[in-house]
């Protein structure tokens, strides 16, 4: 069992940015700011009263002073460093996630620091949209989480206000998954053709929008649900489901609520979960803190992303 007090860089902030400024620089300090290899560490001179500030570095090319943080996630916080690593580790390792309650419990900062400190993780753990496309056999399947009042599925009433998701799975592989403001024909087939390549064999079931689309690859295969068929030898969307009953199971059991401007962030979460399910917690933390850099998430963004 992974032992968190074992590792000082959970309890250290010093330590924790000797351990960040390795993952990030494993061959000596790079200017953040002109990529120049030539810094030196900034240290208080003897007798001076002036104090210098922890790891800080200054290009010699370009003169600037930087720090590990720099051009980050953790850009300008004032939350110590291994406050920040625990709370990667333990988005990393809960497989239904965990709470802004249950961070701040556990981490010992205010409910809204916590809230938006999963909220730059879950950042770091999205994947850039140039991935890739995926190969092999496809499973391709939408489903609905959250919300009251009136919406429609696939183009029926129903009570329930939902936001539709749509989930592209590699069979053996990794997720995709998006929200959809509307299951159309039209929604579908962009993000499929985005996302899956034409050599693929699809699966789906046997919704019309998903068949209007299936000519475009090598082979398409549905299962017709409504009649209780749910499985046609390697035709199937079971990996899909199952990957919509861990999301919902976390959305509902842990996360109560999730507005559906926030919904791509922890769709994200759980994506990245699922993708490195095969490693271990440490090694999942480790991938995810190392898409830390070249992403800034400020508080208005967040709010800007909610008026909208």
């Amino acid at each position: 069992m992974f032992d968190i007090t074992a590792c000082e860089h959970f309890t250290d902030a010093e330590k924790a940015r000797e351990f960040l400024e390795k993952r990030r620089w494993p061959n000596g300090p790079v200017c953040p700011h002109c990529d120049g290899t030539e810094a030196w560490k900034i240290t208080a001179k003897p007798g001076s009263k002036k104090p210098v500030r922890p790891g800080v570095y200054k290009c010699k090319a370009c003169e600037e002073q930087f720090t590990v943080t720099v051009n980050t996630i953790f850009e300008d916080s004032h939350i110590p460093l291994h406050k920040w690593l625990l709370a990667f580790h333990l988005l990393c390792a809960s497989k239904k996630g965990m709470s802004a309650h249950q961070l701040h419990r556990m981490l010992g900062v205010t409910y809204k620091t916590a809230w938006f400190m999963a909220h730059r993780i879950r950042y770091a753990m999205g994947q850039p949209s140039f991935r890739s496309k995926l190969k092999g056999v496809v499973e391709a399947d939408e489903t609905y989480v959250g919300g009251k009042g009136k919406t429609q599925f696939r183009g029926r009433a129903t009570g329930k206000t939902r936001t539709a998701v749509v989930s592209l799975v590699k069979r053996g592989g990794e997720v995709r998954s998006f929200p959809v403001q509307r299951v159309t024909g039209e929604n579908l087939s962009e993000i499929i053709r985005k996302n899956v390549d034409r050599c693929a064999h699809l699966c789906t079931d046997e919704f019309a929008s998903y068949t209007s689309i299936g000519h475009m690859f090598a082979a398409h295969g549905t299962v017709n649900h409504s009649a209780g068929e749910y499985s046609r030898g390697y035709i199937h969307v079971n990996t899909a489901e199952g990957v919509f009953a861990i999301l919902k199971r976390g959305l509902t059991g842990v996360y109560h609520q999730v507005g559906q401007h926030h919904l791509h962030r922890y769709l994200a979460e759980f994506d990245f979960r699922f993708n490195n399910r095969k490693v271990k917690d440490d090694e999942r933390t480790l991938l995810a803190l190392s898409q830390v850099a070249e992403k800034r998430l400020m508080l208005r963004d967040s709010a800007e992303q909610k008026a909208s």
